[in-house]
């Protein structure tokens, strides 16, 4: 054998040495990375030695493994908060990832559950199981490839089918300040909608509500094409923002099936506090009453996953609460802005007893003129025109202070008073579908064109005008 072939054997030994090598490290598994806890104060934890991308979850590993997820970084060290309580935690504790933490399971068996943000079975069954994932946040949708809102959704409330219709796809908010009626009107849409399923997310309310919202205001029957995310104000702010990404998400899946979805979340001015504390933790500045740039970026995106794809729609109904019924609050404003109409609730109607307390002078769907006929809107016009005239008056009325044949349009809203507040009343148990209730709007505003009756009997008795006596001549000597 030649010296050539010799060097030329040992060569291809050598090669096939490394290549076996190679592949015996291909076949091993890779080594999980892990990092240690090395800082934590308040909500805010620091890791060395991660490399993991913000939004993935990691387990701490204590007494009790406690997950978190990484919100943020400085330098080579990852920031993350708590999905729980951080008791127990230890310098130095062992950090790892987890993996696939970004998808969630959906499927058919979600139907008539109740859970919380993680996923987790809040009513006492085994814990939902499916091979389905998809992602938590989503995708964003190509505006081209929504559909057009063309179709009125009956909501079962007369005020809004007749006054504020809304269309199926349609993105609304009930703005109202605390103990004026949102949660209840939130009820009677639960029960009274058309819809095929029904996704609600209550979302840092309080959690006395979550089993009466389950057992009253859905019932069993409701449950059943229901599904409930649950995460009460005593869960950690990570969960209260999940909550919204997670509800969201199965409200997707169920519109991809082709079917039309009704999701509910109360509030969306929680989720804004909930990711407000998650940034100030993350070291964000504060821009607008301590909310953070984070909040006002989000909220456009959980807002437009919502609406018509294919043969599917999502119709979603988010409550903003109002701080001292200031609808010019950062979120309520940035909110307005984002959805497609909102429904007002006035607390001075509600203290007078009348519920739902809708204020149909500040409220308004911005997709009734695309899906109503003229007749329709001429008839709504009609009943604000009057409601308005009512209410710009009021004061003057109530006094006793406006002389009867003055104003024939203010004679007309104070005969007429009492029938646009019948219109808007409604029972907590009794639906108003679609139909009687642009009957009910017809018959009021014909009744009001047909009027031509004489000046109003004041319903006050008017007070006689008081005249300051003439002052006495001076006295002269």
């Amino acid at each position: 054998m030649s010296d050539v072939t010799q060097v030329r054997q040992a060569q291809f030994g050598r090669f096939a040495q490394r290549l076996e090598g190679l592949s015996e490290k291909l076949q091993a598994p890779n080594p999980v990375e892990t990092g240690q806890l090395v800082h934590l104060s308040g909500m805010r934890l620091e890791v060395v030695g991660l490399r993991s991308p913000i939004g993935s979850r990691c387990l701490i590993q204590g007494k009790i493994p406690i997950e978190a997820e990484v919100i943020g970084f400085h330098g080579d060290r990852l920031v993350m908060m708590c999905e729980g309580s951080a008791e127990g935690l230890r310098p130095g504790a062992r950090v790892e990832p987890l993996e696939g933490s970004d998808r969630i399971p959906v499927g058919p068996g979600l139907l008539g559950r109740v859970i919380d943000g993680a996923g987790r079975p809040l009513d006492g069954f085994s814990p939902p199981s499916s091979d389905i994932t998809v992602p938590m946040q989503g995708e964003p949708l190509n505006p081209m490839d929504r559909g057009a809102l063309q179709k009125p959704l009956d909501v079962g409330i007369r005020a809004i089918n007749s006054l504020l219709t809304v269309a199926r796809g349609q993105r609304i908010g009930l703005f109202a300040g605390s103990g004026v009626g949102k949660s209840t009107l939130l009820g009677m849409m639960t029960r009274f909608t058309e819809a095929d399923v029904v996704v609600v997310g209550l979302v840092g309310e309080r959690g006395r509500e979550v089993r009466e919202f389950v057992e009253d205001s859905l019932g069993p029957e409701g449950l059943k094409k229901a599904v409930v995310v649950a995460t009460p104000a005593d869960t950690s702010p990570l969960m209260r923002v999940a909550g919204c990404w997670r509800a969201t998400a199965i409200a997707e899946y169920y519109r991809a099936q082709g079917l039309n979805v009704l999701l509910l979340v109360d509030s969306l001015t929680r989720f804004a506090q909930a990711q407000r504390e998650i940034g100030l933790a993350a070291g964000e500045p504060p821009v607008s009453r301590g909310y953070t740039p984070s909040v006002f970026s989000l909220m456009p995106n959980l807002i437009e996953r919502a609406g018509n794809l294919g043969s599917g729609s999502i119709t979603a109904v988010y409550t903003v609460l109002t701080e001292g019924d200031d609808l010019q609050d950062p979120i309520a404003d940035s909110a307005r802005a984002i959805l497609d109409g909102h429904v007002v609730l006035s607390r001075k109607m509600a203290d007078s007893g009348l519920f739902p307390a809708i204020d149909i002078e500040a409220s308004i769907s911005r997709a009734m003129l695309q899906i109503t006929d003229d007749t329709q809107q001429a008839h709504a016009r009609q009943v604000r025109d009057v409601y308005a005239t009512y209410q710009a008056n009021r004061d003057l009325i109530a006094m006793g202070a406006y002389r009867a044949g003055t104003d024939p349009q203010i004679d007309l809203a104070i005969r007429h008073h009492n029938a646009v507040h019948q219109l808007i009343e409604q029972p907590l148990d009794q639906p108003a579908n679609f139909d009687s209730s642009l009957t009910e709007l017809a018959q009021v505003s014909e009744a009001m064109q047909q009027d031509t009756g004489p000046a109003t009997q004041m319903p006050f008795q008017q007070k006689p005008v008081q005249t300051m006596p003439a002052p006495m001549a001076p006295a002269t000597r």
